[in-house]
């Protein structure tokens, strides 16, 4: 059962009922500042019931954490089975980097391959509660596919605004799920598209429409505090000392940080850890308000990047909040430096991550290289998405390949040629 009580601004901590609130706090906002609305429970009463025992004896979901969920009915829970993914402790490619506790939160083990579907299981089963038709979405990648796919398994309409840049394989995961897919010619104008469906419409949105800054659906970002939760669990109940996430409105890493908050303050855990935001150095508007020691994150100029998917021009009030309150910081990563990083990630430990995710382990190295990352400390980094999503990209990096005639010098001259490789 969920110990669900109410919503709570993460500025003037104003209370509110539970209900359809997507667009912030109205009593703190300004024309500068929205702040974002997050769930409470109550947590005395969970803490009569939730310990490591019964964590330890449930099987590893997003919905193993039922109590620090808001869905009340067990009826309404929309899944396919999202959660549970592997802490994987990198060995060969920690070594390169001097490091000797590197580990990957690999978020690309969920059904639609990203971290997104934990945020649309929750927030899409909290729309059922809401009686809700027709589910509605911004987005240019995974967020967009966990969306289609969760409202397909929901039985509920789905309309994905998305822009003509979107990958090819990502448009054939919207639309196979069944999403209605719209492509709009600029990002904003997607938002306000969505906004007036919201408006006019009662359409549910699984994300944010908001400007200055994103709020999106309070209900979905607390599925992001599963990730926490399991990186806690998998470390033996222990905090790690710092976690990298790739950034771009910045709802996982605030979720991933209330959800180790939560388990320390119910006695589950112990330790607190440094949030690391990772952008890249085409955009970085957490970067920009933390230099200026901004109250609020305001929007930034953006350049094409291969992370696309985390190339925001603003970021949420409560990333800024979680960065700050944990004494993290945002670096930023260039396009070469993650695409460096992908290769070697997939060459030296099997992993093969989109060129958003791996900025965080860009991040990581760069940390390394500045002297900022002892050997020691216990690191993770998320993961958010496959490298399949957009294959395209690192196509680009590849060797070409020239065919070769069933002969053994062609074949000891190809693998010179193209890989200065000798047997």
């Amino acid at each position: 059962m969920s110990f669900v009580k109410e919503l709570e601004c993460t500025n003037c901590q104003a209370r509110f009922p539970l209900g359809k609130m997507f667009e912030g706090c109205p009593k703190c906002r300004d024309d500068k500042l929205i702040a974002n609305v997050t769930v409470t429970y109550e947590y005395e009463r969970i803490k009569n019931i939730l310990n490591r025992k019964a964590l330890e004896d449930r099987e590893p979901s997003v919905w193993k954490y039922r109590e620090l969920l808001p869905v009340e009915e067990d009826q309404s829970i929309v899944s396919l089975h999202e959660g549970g993914t592997p802490l994987v402790k990198c060995k060969r490619f920690s070594k390169e980097m001097g490091l000797k506790n590197l580990y990957i939160k690999d978020e690309s083990r969920n059904p639609t391959w990203s971290f997104k579907d934990r945020y649309c299981s929750v927030a899409i089963s909290k729309g059922l509660e809401f009686d809700v038709k027709t589910v509605t979405v911004s987005s240019s990648g995974n967020h967009g596919a966990a969306t289609a796919a969760y409202a397909s398994r929901a039985g509920l309409d789905c309309v994905i605004f998305t822009m003509g840049f979107t990958p090819a394989t990502f448009l054939t995961l919207m639309q196979s799920y069944g999403a209605k897919v719209v492509p709009v010619s600029t990002a904003e104008g997607r938002w306000k598209l969505m906004d007036r469906c919201v408006r006019e419409f009662d359409w549910y949105p699984t994300g944010s429409y908001t400007l200055p800054m994103p709020t999106g659906n309070p209900y979905g970002v607390e599925g992001y505090k599963t990730i926490g939760y399991e990186i806690c669990e998998q470390l033996g109940w222990e905090a790690p000392s710092k976690i990298f996430v790739p950034f771009g409105g910045g709802d996982g890493l605030y979720g991933t940080w209330k959800g180790i908050g939560e388990l320390r303050s119910l006695g589950i855990s112990s330790g607190e850890p440094t949030m690391i935001a990772v952008e890249p150095s085409a955009g970085g508007p957490l970067d920009n308000a933390l230099r200026k020691k901004l109250n609020y994150v305001e929007k930034v100029q953006v350049k094409p990047t291969v992370a696309f998917s985390i190339g925001s021009s603003t970021a949420t009030f409560q990333a800024l909040k979680a960065v700050r309150a944990s004494g993290g910081a945002s670096i930023t990563v260039t396009d070469e430096e993650i695409m460096k990083v992908q290769l070697e990630l997939a060459a030296l430990e099997g992993l093969y991550v989109e060129p958003s995710s791996a900025a965080s382990i860009a991040g990581v190295r760069k940390m390394r290289e500045y002297g900022q990352l002892d050997s020691d400390e216990k690191i993770v980094c998320v993961v958010t998405s496959g490298g399949l999503k957009d294959p395209e990209a690192t196509r680009k990096n590849l060797p070409k390949l020239d065919t070769i005639d069933p002969e053994w010098n062609a074949l000891l001259g190809f693998l010179r040629k193209a890989y200065d490789f000798k047997p």
